[in-house]
């Protein structure tokens, strides 16, 4: 790209589309590395790597062993919650909390963040959520975790030293204070946090104090970061980390989402990850504006490979945007057992059950096309939209038939259904904005069917995208598109992901 080129651009922001929340950064050299919330999909905390803060390439998932990872019992939108990402004395360092009973807060390391990543550190004596690292001159560790408090630790063993101690927490009487992370920048220690809740009354505060453990002042304008009470395209904005490049300016990531259709609003990809200039101003950041398109940046553009709109399922191994639900048994997911295809066998009979066998993508567009090509001749499986067990929209072939199926809450349809040839077919998804109608108009539209021979697309079903919605369903997670196994064996032997052309 020449120089004109460049400053011509825009770059869309989120940055890291799709569900990926909870951001946190840091910065090695000219390497900055992002890891975000999974919740209860395996393998969990993807790994993302950039050069120039605006290409981002998901480089690997830190923790994609079962001895990492047990999520076995998990509900929907359990598992993995808030992880932060450091890098101190020659390694990453990453802590976070697995909800799941009896799992806890964890502490993991590597010397390449692409993995492998050590089995956990456990941390019995830390309790909560949203755990973070900081160290200080003297090399002292402190975690603090959302409430907000502190306590000292040694990372290497995850022993505790002294009772925590209550930081400041927000400004009084705000919801949810969490989210924290600790820096020295300059003559101070900052503490930034989220309060308000993760939905629309999110939003993002700091305090200063001259030691790691205070006591801290707060920010005369807190929040430093929030779109509550606005129709700013982007809603939900905190859990923020900051990073400082190498030319001295600062940025900070944090989550947002993009509501679409009428009243209340509906977002459907889920909690995404975005980016803002910051400036300092009297010892205090100061956010730049949100916007939906980055201007070009005055550093050199360094963009990672282009994903490819196709899988063919032709490496040993799955990519590591693939992901399932809970776990991901060998017996029950290769690519090698039939040259290029990727094989499933089923456990659970439908994605209902919280052990169904599925490998998905999340969606990462407002809309897109997705295809995948399916032998059912030893089962019965299909393309699926999934939000959790209550809520997923899916087409399933079997031997001779294709049908569509809906679950919404506690109902389960069949919403339309042909015959087909014996032999493979080809299966598709179109995600579409809904034309504004009225306050009740949802998000988008999900359309689901067969390809013909002649490559035309046959609608078997058209569905309203609001039940695939956070608002709708709850929980913290967005949709996933993929395959699934109900019942036998299945094969796919290829996989389409793309937004639709301009």
């Amino acid at each position: 790209m020449s120089d004109k080129q460049q400053a011509d651009a825009a770059f869309a922001n989120p940055v890291i589309p799709g569900f990926h929340p909870d951001p946190s950064i840091c910065r090695v050299g000219d390497d900055y590395y992002i890891v975000c919330s999974s919740f209860e999909y395996f393998p969990g905390i993807p790994v993302f790597h950039s050069r120039d803060l605006l290409h981002w390439t998901q480089i690997g998932n830190a923790l994609d062993r079962p001895s990492q990872l047990p999520l076995t019992g998990t509900p929907s939108s359990g598992g993995i919650y808030a992880p932060t990402l450091r890098h101190h004395d020659g390694r990453f360092w990453l802590i976070v909390t697995n909800v799941t009973e009896g799992a806890g807060n964890m502490l993991f390391t590597a010397t390449d963040p692409a993995g492998p990543w050590s089995d956990p550190v456990r941390l019995p004596d830390v309790p909560g959520i949203d755990p973070d690292l900081a160290w200080d001159e003297d090399g002292t560790c402190w975690c603090t975790i959302a409430g907000v408090s502190q306590v000292r630790i040694d990372p290497y063993t995850g022993q505790t030293f002294g009772p925590r101690r209550q930081l400041w927490s927000g400004a009084p009487g705000a919801k949810a204070p969490e989210a924290p992370h600790l820096y020295r920048i300059g003559d101070y220690w900052y503490l930034l946090i989220a309060e308000g809740g993760t939905e629309r009354c999110h939003g993002v505060s700091i305090a200063r104090g001259r030691t790691p453990t205070g006591p801290f002042e707060p920010c005369p304008d807190n929040p430093v970061l929030t779109h509550r009470g606005t129709d700013h395209p982007i809603q939900n904005t905190g859990h923020a980390d900051l990073v400082q490049r190498p030319d001295g300016t600062w940025w900070m990531v944090f989550l947002g989402v993009r509501p679409r259709g009428g009243s209340p609003g509906w977002h459907v990809l889920g909690r995404e990850t975005f980016l803002a200039p910051v400036e300092w101003v009297d010892g205090w950041p100061v956010v730049g504006e949100v916007t939906p398109e980055l201007p070009a940046p005055s550093w050199p553009l360094v963009p990672g490979p282009v994903e490819a709109v196709r899988d063919d399922f032709d490496l040993s191994e799955l990519r590591p945007q693939w992901i399932s639900v809970r776990e991901r048994p060998a017996e029950h997911c290769t690519t090698k057992e039939r040259s290029g295809w990727l094989t499933l066998r089923a456990r659970g009979t439908s994605l209902d059950e919280p052990d169904v066998m599925f490998v998905g993508r999340r969606q990462q567009h407002l809309a897109c096309e997705v295809r995948t090509r399916i032998d059912p001749a030893e089962g019965s499986g299909g393309l699926a939209v999934r939000l959790d067990e209550e809520h997923h929209y899916e087409i399933e072939a079997s031997e001779g038939e294709v049908r569509v199926l809906s679950r919404v809450g506690p109902l389960r349809s069949v919403v339309g259904s042909r015959s087909v040839p014996a032999g493979p077919v080809v299966l598709g998804v179109r995600v579409r904005a809904t034309p504004p109608r009225d306050a009740r108009t949802g998000p988008d539209t999900l359309t689901l069917g067969v390809e013909e021979p002649d490559g035309t697309f046959t609608a078997l079903g058209t569905l309203d995208g609001r039940y695939l919605s956070t608002e709708v369903a709850g929980g913290f997670t967005g949709r996933v598109i993929g395959m699934y196994a109900a019942a036998g064996t299945v094969r796919f032997d290829w996989f389409d992901y793309e937004p639709p052309a301009l």
